[in-house]
């Protein structure tokens, strides 16, 4: 990985679920659960039907969210509250990585499908805060959900970065084809390898991908 790959990127955007904590965390677990919830609740389905929908929803919208947005019309403020009201206590600070991140030059960005004030809460449980220009949830969006690139385009344009100078982190390889288009250099953040075109680096260690850049 020659570190001049990245020489020119002035803006570093992550994702943060699975990528800013290592996936053994299992938030995404408690979110899952809460998610299947609020469709039982909202669309008055048994737990089975409500499951199927969910993992239906994310496959052909992008997010759970976005599918009962435009199948049910289903307002966005109280579902990205109820669903990511969740328990923290075992997610670790990480102080390497937040030495890392502190270093890298130009603009830091987080931008998840989640809501902003929830990548807050995680970032502070990390160790994380404050370290960032900018945090974007899907509300900045206009709560169009990765992968879309109408939505990366609208969270870029209110940033103002330049997608030929930036870098993205993420653990979903489907939020990584927009990026490339884009023209912004992509890292897959995963335990396994994802073999795409539009991966252009992977690691299962982020801390140490960052160290290898600086």
């Amino acid at each position: 990985m020659p570190r001049e790959n990245f020489s020119d990127v002035d803006a570093w955007v992550f994702d943060l679920d699975n990528t800013l904590y290592p996936p053994q965390a299992r938030l995404f677990d408690q979110i899952e659960v809460r998610m299947t919830q609020f469709v039982m609740d909202r669309l008055g389905v048994d737990h089975a039907q409500a499951n199927h929908l969910r993992h239906h929803y994310w496959k052909t919208h992008g997010t759970t969210l976005a599918g009962l947005m435009r199948e049910h019309d289903i307002d966005p403020g109280p579902y990205l509250v109820e669903v990511h009201d969740i328990d923290m206590r075992h997610l670790d600070p990480d102080p390497d990585l937040a030495a890392r991140i502190r270093d890298l030059p130009g603009r830091r960005i987080v931008y998840t499908n989640g809501s902003a004030p929830y990548a807050e809460r995680v970032l502070k449980q990390r160790g994380l805060a404050g370290l960032f220009d900018a945090i974007y949830g899907v509300e900045h969006a206009d709560f169009r959900p990765k992968p879309e690139r109408a939505a990366f385009e609208l969270v870029f344009d209110r940033d103002g970065l330049t997608p030929g100078r930036a870098a993205m982190f993420e653990d979903d390889p489907r939020n990584l084809a927009a990026p490339h288009e884009m023209g912004m250099r992509t890292v897959h953040v995963a335990p396994t390898p994802h073999d795409a075109p539009h991966i252009q680096h992977h690691t299962d260690d982020l801390a140490g991908f960052l160290a290898k850049l600086l």
